[in-house]
């Protein structure tokens, strides 16, 4: 942490999801309920900051699909051709008889992977599609 001053502030949440956080909190040996906020507070903001920045990331693209769909894999692999500047792997996993699972690789221009991702988004027939940016670079 850089030498930023520490503000107090208080906040005002129901009972109940206060017990849940705390309880699932400290089952990970962690300090205090401030540095729980300080965590989460650090972790939307860089997943939300390469959003609207130019700058160059990493992330992870995890889409589920079933792959008897077939025009569904056809224009997976074809979004994936256009944007192959950004794609460092992509690795596919069965599932189950239905439903595979890929996960995307990516490294380059956030604006560039955000392209990715609002195409993969546009693929009819994907039953779940998450991003997890893991680096500003």
């Amino acid at each position: 942490m850089q030498n930023d001053r520490l503000v107090r502030f208080s906040i005002t949440v129901p009972e109940d999801l206060l017990s849940e956080f705390e309880t699932e909190y400290y089952s990970e040996n962690r300090a205090n309920r401030s540095e729980a906020v300080r965590c989460l507070m650090r972790g939307y903001v860089s997943g939300e900051r390469w959003r609207c920045s130019d700058g160059q990331v990493c992330a992870t693209v995890t889409i589920v699909y079933d792959h008897h769909l077939p025009e569904l894999t056809r224009n997976l692999t074809a979004v994936q051709h256009d944007f192959g500047e950004v794609i460092i792997c992509s690795t596919h996993v069965h599932l189950n008889h239905e439903s595979c699972l890929e996960c995307v690789i990516t490294k380059g221009n956030s604006k560039e992977i955000q392209g990715l991702i609002e195409a993969l988004r546009k693929v009819r027939g994907i039953k779940s599609l998450n991003v997890n940016v893991t680096a500003e670079i």
